[in-house]
């Protein structure tokens, strides 16, 4: 009764504005961390992933504020804060990571953790995509079912290139004994297999949505 009754009000149209603001922030963070991985600017690529969660913050802050003053909102109440909080918790594992890296001084970074940081970029462009999709849900089921799948897919990858970059950290520092190189290593790489874990944590609210409203 309570959809039907929200498909007939006037609807709060800037939800998906603030939406779309937080995704390419979101972005944005993912490509610096994409780029300090590969060695390039590592600070101002950090420093920028702090502006672009501070950022992200703000919004995810506006999101929640226009939910309790608005009447009637696009879809449920509960259901847009989870997805505010969802995309909010990719960037904050994001800045997390950029925590480790600062408190260890890294400067340099393994090949399979940059190609997590590929995987990172693929899975934040996605859900870019997915983000202003949502505002006709009906005529867009089947595009986000579709992304949400390929997010998935790029999770499972992410799932293998963190198995193997810590068999490698093994190898690479079991002859040499360096027990703080395999655990700055191996912390990196868990951070990051969690950056991608949230953006799934994402897809899987936006598949709820279009579940709930189509």
């Amino acid at each position: 009764m309570m959809s039907i009754f929200r498909k007939l009000m006037p609807r709060e149209d800037k939800f998906f504005d603030m939406f779309t603001r937080h995704s390419k922030t979101v972005v944005a963070a993912a490509h610096a961390l994409d780029q300090l991985l590969k060695g390039v600017d590592v600070q101002k690529n950090c420093d920028l992933i702090v502006k672009y969660e501070n950022e992200a913050d703000d919004i995810t802050h506006e999101v929640l504020l226009a939910v309790r003053r608005s009447f009637i909102t696009p879809f449920d109440r509960g259901d847009i804060k989870d997805l505010i909080q969802s995309m909010d918790d990719a960037i904050d594992m994001m800045h997390k990571t950029v925590k480790t890296i600062r408190l260890f001084e890294q400067s340099s970074f393994d090949p399979l953790m940059q190609q997590m940081g590929g995987e990172i970029v693929k899975a934040a462009n996605l859900l870019a995509e997915a983000i202003p999709l949502l505002d006709k849900l009906s005529a867009n089921a089947q595009r986000l079912s579709s992304i949400a799948e390929e997010v998935t897919r790029v999770e499972g990858r992410s799932d293998e290139l963190h198995d193997l970059g810590l068999k490698d950290l093994f190898q690479r520092h079991r002859a040499g004994g360096d027990a703080m190189a395999y655990m700055i290593g191996s912390e990196i790489y868990g951070e990051l297999e969690k950056v991608v874990d949230r953006f799934e944590d994402v897809a899987n609210e936006i598949s709820g949505i279009v579940i709930e409203n189509v």
